[in-house]
């Protein structure tokens, strides 16, 4: 009888012992994953069933099997892991959406700093085909020397189709070494009875972008273009507007046109020398939630102005321009914004690379999505390029000096 309690002392206290190990493992592997997905992951479940999935496994498996096998060229795994990486961005159906290897992360923070290796031409996707339009010349830069003209549509780099190529893929081919040059396809006049194939070779040099100019115009106005928003572009157009206010300019033009846009906290800070106190613009993301960009109204301009748009002026050139329509500070002159009403964002990866995608609305400061449907100005008036070509005749900005002169 002891000998038989005995043994069953001995089944459980193994019993017990058993359970607490097994526990004891339960907790590592629990701590582990919770670490894994803290460190590795953003605990995202769609992504790590997509991960852990076997036949996705599977499939990349039978694909790099039959790559090594069949393919004719070499490949490395290197450029197949970059070629997954731009297909996840591809397949959000996100016009914006872009991958970023290191070289092209390091090259898009360059841009910023407004010096480049490239030809001196400003691009924008086509939405409507899809190709990469010229939307600004740079003056005393290769592009202009070539003959490149405003609203040429590039369809070529190096005998390479671009149609629906990503933007940033663009500009890398049409970017190089210094010296060298890059041949060019375009269709100029597509939206017209003249429409003609044009080829250039134009030389790659070290350009500087000057995104801020000014002058002044007849009857002591004030002009300031912005072709693009940068990081530099605060400070050029702070001491722009300092110029002419010093020269007690009577009025203000300020010219977007062609503009594709750029950086928000660029365009919020430029707003914030011109608008009275209240919303620059406001976002909001897919969960509601919003994000609200304001300026203190202690620099609020006290002169009469006018904004020149087109169908080129986006983004970045439309938050200024809707905000300048809703606060009723200035007369908007030219033909309707191009209407991209969306906020994209970079996240840098860990390996030193970065994703772009698109991550919320924006709104004016009344309230109003402008996204694919632009702001309209309050004067209508289409740009007369046979005159300007003829005597270099700007209708659109003797319209807005005869408007401030009354």
């Amino acid at each position: 009888m002891e000998e038989k309690e005995k043994r069953n002392s001995g089944f459980w206290t193994g019993f017990l012992t058993a359970m607490i190990i097994v526990c004891f493992i339960v907790c590592i592997l629990l701590c582990i994953k919770i670490f894994v997905r803290a460190v590795g992951g953003n605990g995202n479940a769609k992504n790590d069933r997509l991960l852990e999935d076997a036949e996705v496994k599977q499939k990349v498996n039978e694909l790099e099997d039959i790559i090594d096998r069949d393919f004719i060229d070499s490949v490395s795994d290197d450029q197949l892991s970059e070629g997954m990486y731009r297909g996840i961005m591809e397949a959000l159906n996100d016009p914006y959406a872009e991958y970023y290897n290191t070289e092209e992360w390091i090259e898009m923070q360059n841009d910023t700093e407004g010096i480049y290796f490239g030809i001196g031409a400003y691009l924008m996707k086509d939405m409507d085909y899809l190709y990469p339009r010229v939307t600004g010349i740079i003056d005393n830069t290769p592009a202009q020397e070539a003959g490149l003209k405003t609203d040429d549509i590039i369809v070529e780099v190096e005998g390479e189709e671009v149609y629906d190529m990503s933007l940033t893929d663009v500009v890398n081919r049409i970017r190089g070494e210094e010296g060298t040059k890059v041949h060019l396809k375009i269709i100029r006049g597509a939206d017209t009875a003249d429409r003609e194939e044009l080829e250039f070779d134009v030389e790659r040099r070290k350009v500087e972008t000057p995104t801020v100019t000014s002058e002044m115009k007849d009857n002591n106005i004030g002009y300031i273009r912005i072709s693009e928003f940068d990081t530099v572009t605060v400070d050029q157009f702070a001491e722009a507007l300092a110029e002419v206010k010093g020269k007690n300019a009577t009025g203000l033009i300020i010219d977007l046109r062609d503009n594709p846009g750029g950086s928000l906290k660029s365009v919020v800070d430029i707003a914030g020398m011109l608008l009275p106190a209240g919303k620059v613009v406001y976002t909001e993301d897919k969960y509601g939630r919003q994000d609200v960009y304001e300026c203190d109204g202690k620099h609020e301009i006290n002169i009469p102005m006018a904004v020149l748009v087109n169908g080129n002026s986006a983004s970045a050139s439309e938050i200024l321009a809707g905000a300048i329509k809703d606060y009723k500070k200035g007369t908007l002159i030219g033909t309707t914004t191009f209407g991209k009403g969306i906020v994209q964002r970079i996240f840098e990866l860990k390996d030193d690379s970065a994703v772009k995608l698109t991550v919320s609305h924006y709104y004016t400061p009344n309230g109003n999505d402008i996204h694919k449907v632009g702001i309209a100005p309050d004067v209508e008036l289409e740009f007369d390029r046979e005159a300007y070509e003829k005597d270099e005749t700007d209708n659109q900005l003797q319209k807005a000096i005869e408007i401030l002169s009354e």
